[in-house]
């Protein structure tokens, strides 16, 4: 049966820590400069976006090239899409050339399993919407368990902009089934209605949401997806949302900083904060590869209940 990964809502902690544990191997390999495995080799993963993307993209092209597959990529902007064709009919022509995994990354939310009912190849979900980025929320949750040895009974607190935020989403789902405490903090114009239904603490105000934090995750601002008028200014967003070295006090002294990227400094985070020694923001990127390289092994072959990926 073919497998897809479209979010984490309804993955078992089992499939997760699978993930994960295949994460840390692919890790280990990495920084001994075994960038070039046979995992992948007489596979092919095709990377299909309609967003701009530098993080997320590049790493599932380095991942899948690192486990030695065949790696071709697709812009929208430069591709058919612009004379007219259909996600199900690109999906469709790319199935035709025996890609093996296709990566897609979308404005609509659930445009990757429409896809994935299309498709034969594994359909990844980069990105849909305000939907789900399940790839970067296990890629957080890699970088937690590494630092803090387990997951189970940490609390963790998302700040900023929820409503808009496919990460939040994601890593709630992820977070609250590997056993976390989950609190949101934020403008109130910037919380979706019945956020506390998936099992949160809501406040709205970020020191709160921080107390005794044994992890911060900072949201980037939506501006692309937001409506105008939702918080006055930038300037005062940061004075009464961001993050600095007075308010990180509010969470524990060896709370971790988190962030998906890129980072607008001075908002979200003062610069104290983003290259301070709490800091696992540019960890998380070489995490992001490890995760997405365990991802991308785990769909084209191994069981996710025996990634054991030695």
């Amino acid at each position: 049966m073919k497998r897809d990964l479209l979010g984490l809502k309804g993955v078992s902690a089992a499939e997760i820590e699978a993930i994960l544990k295949g994460a840390a191997r692919m890790k280990y390999n990495l920084l001994h400069q075994n960038k070039k495995a046979p995992h992948l080799q007489g596979k092919s993963v095709v990377t299909l976006f309609y967003e701009n993307s530098t993080r997320t993209r590049l790493s599932f092209e380095m991942a899948g090239k690192y486990l030695g597959a065949a790696v071709g990529n697709i812009s929208a902007s430069s591709s058919s899409v612009q004379k007219g064709e259909t996600l199900i009919d690109t999906v469709k022509t790319i199935d035709a050339m025996a890609a093996d995994v296709i990566v897609i990354r979308h404005p609509m939310g659930g445009a990757p399993a429409l896809a994935a009912k299309h498709a034969k190849a594994a359909i990844v979900n980069a990105g849909d919407g305000m939907n789900e980025h399940p790839t970067q929320a296990l890629l957080d949750m890699f970088t937690i368990q590494e630092k803090k040895g387990h997951i189970d009974g940490l609390k963790v607190a998302i700040l900023g902009d929820i409503a808009h935020s496919r990460v939040a989403r994601s890593n709630i789902y992820g977070l609250k089934t590997m056993g976390a405490q989950v609190s949101v903090g934020g403008p109130v114009t910037l919380m979706p209605p019945d956020i506390e239904k998936l099992g949160v603490s809501v406040f709205n105000s970020v020191q709160e949401a921080m107390i005794d934090a044994d992890v911060i995750i900072g949201l980037r601002l939506q501006l692309e997806r937001q409506k105008s008028g939702l918080f006055p200014s930038m300037r005062e967003y940061s004075r009464f949302f961001g993050v600095d070295d007075r308010r990180l006090r509010f969470a524990k002294p060896d709370a971790l900083v988190l962030h998906p990227g890129p980072v607008n400094r001075g908002v979200e985070y003062t610069s104290s904060v983003i290259d301070g020694e709490q800091s696992c923001i540019n960890e998380q990127v070489t995490n992001g590869v490890a995760v997405r390289m365990a991802v991308l092994n785990i769909l084209t072959g191994r069981n996710l209940q025996d990634a054991d990926l030695n």
